[in-house]
C-alpha cells in the first residue's frame, strides 16, 4: 500500500536521465528503465516514487528556488535515518545521498520504499479496538526507543546543541511569531512572557523527531505495528518531553482538529493519556513526568506560532495551501488553550 501518486508537478520536474545515471553509479543493484512519479500531499521536501527494474525507491530532495540556509535539510534527514537504521529502529533503508545540486537541480537522497498504512486520524477509524490498542502501544514503544537511543554512539553528538532546548525553541518561535504577527493575541503575549521564566528544572538531551505523530509513521499492512517513521526534517538533539507532549496533543483536542478529547477511548481501544504516559515512563525508566502542563503548553505555543506564520502568508498573498486561512485561524485558539493550561500555575 502506498499513498496516492501523481505525475510530477511542473515546478518539481528534473532531468530523469541524469538521475538514472546517478542511480546506476551509486545504488547497488539498480537497473532501468526508470519511472518517476510524485507523492501527493504537502511535504515541504518534494518526495518521489521511483520504479526501476522491478524495484521501488523513494527520493527526497530540497525544493527548487531560494531557501533559508537551514531549511529543508535533507542531508540531515539522511544522516539520522542512516544512523538509526544501524540499530534496527523502524526507518527506511537508505541507499545514497547526492550532495551535488547539478544532478537534478537540488541535493537529494534515495531510500527504500516501505509499503504499509499511513493513518492520519488518531481515532483510527475502521479497525477493531484491539488493533487500535496495538498501534498506540507500538507508537509508544517506538518513541521510547528513539529517546533511549545512544546518540553519541551513533556519531550524532554534533547533530544539535545539547541542553537548553526549551529556552532556544521558545526564543526561536517567538521570533517567528513576531515576524508574521497580524493581530494582537493576548494569550500569546502571556505565553511569550511566562514560558521562558518557568523552564523545567531538568535539562536532559536525547535524539528527538520534532514531528512525531501517527500520520508520520507507516503501519504494517496487516499488523498493528509501526514499520517506518518518516519526515525527519525537524530531528535534532532536544528534550524528550517536547516530543512526547507533541505526540499527546490529540488527547487535548476535540473532533474539530481530529482530536480525542471528546471520544470514548475505552470503547475505541485507545489508551488514556495517563495510560500512554505510564507506558512511556515504564519503557524509558522514568519515575514520573514533571512539568507536564508546561510541555503541553509549549507544544501548543509552537503550533500557534506556526499557524500565525501561515496566516502571515495569507495576509501577504503568498500562501499556496487552499486551506491556509483556516489553518492560520488556529493561532488564537491554540494560544488560548495553552494559556488556560498554565493559568492556575501563573496565578
Amino acid at each position: 500500500m502506498l499513498p496516492p501518486l501523481a505525475e510530477v508537478r511542473d515546478v518539481h520536474r528534473f532531468d530523469e536521465a541524469a538521475l538514472a545515471r546517478w542511480l546506476a553509479e551509486h545504488v547497488e543493484g539498480f537497473r532501468g528503465p526508470l519511472t518517476v512519479r510524485q507523492f501527493r500531499g504537502g511535504q515541504s521536501n518534494p518526495t518521489y516514487h521511483l520504479d526501476a527494474g522491478g524495484r521501488e525507491y523513494v527520493l527526497r530532495r530540497k525544493p527548487p528556488g531560494k531557501l533559508l540556509p537551514s531549511a529543508h535539510a535533507v542531508d540531515r534527514e539522511y544522516r539520522v535515518i542512516t544512523a538509526l537504521g544501524t540499530t534496527g529502529f523502524p526507518v527506511p533503508k537508505t541507499y545514497g545521498l547526492c550532495g551535488d545540486p547539478d544532478v537534478i537541480g537540488t541535493i537529494f537522497y534515495v531510500m527504500e520504499c516501505v509499503h504499509g498504512r499511513i493513518i492520519t486520524d488518531p481515532q483510527i477509524p475502521g479497525l477493531t479496538p484491539r488493533e487500535r490498542a496495538g498501534i498506540y502501544d507500538s507508537l509508544n514503544e517506538t518513541l521510547a526507543r528513539l529517546h533511549t537511543t545512544d546518540w553519541r554512539a551513533l556519531g550524532l553528538a554534533d547533530f544539535g546543541r545539547p541542553g537548553s532546548y526549551f529556552a532556544r525553541q521558545i526564543h526561536r518561535w517567538t521570533q517567528q511569531y513576531r515576524a508574521s504577527e497580524t493581530e494582537t493575541i493576548e494569550a500569546m503575549e502571556r505565553l511569550i512572557e511566562w514560558l521562558p521564566a518557568h523552564l523545567p528544572a531538568d535539562d536532559e538531551t536525547t535524539l528527538v523527531h520534532g514531528d512525531f505523530r501517527l500520520g508520520n509513521t507507516i503501519i504494517h499492512p496487516t499488523e498493528p505495528r509501526v514499520v517506518a517513521v518518516l519526515d525527519w526534517e525537524l530531528a535534532t538533539l532536544g528534550h524528550p518531553l517536547a516530543d512526547l507532549a507533541y505526540n499527546c496533543l490529540p488527547y487535548r483536542f476535540t473532533r474539530d482538529w481530529e482530536g480525542l478529547a471528546d471520544k470514548d477511548l475505552a470503547a475505541l481501544g485507545i489508551p488514556t493519556e495517563q495510560e500512554y504516559l505510564a507506558a512511556y515512563c515504564r519503557r524509558t525508566g522514568r519515575a514520573a513526568i514533571a512539568d507536564w502542563e508546561f510541555c503541553l503548553a509549549f507544544s501548543m505555543f509552537r503550533l500557534s506560532a506556526i499557524a500565525q506564520g501561515i496566516m502571515g502568508r495569507v495576509v501577504a498573498g503568498t500562501a499556496n495551501d487552499p486551506n491556509a486561512r483556516e489553518r492560520g485561524r488556529r493561532a488564537r485558539p491554540l494560544a488560548e488553550q495553552a494559556w488556560a493550561l498554565l493559568a492556575t500555575r501563573a496565578g
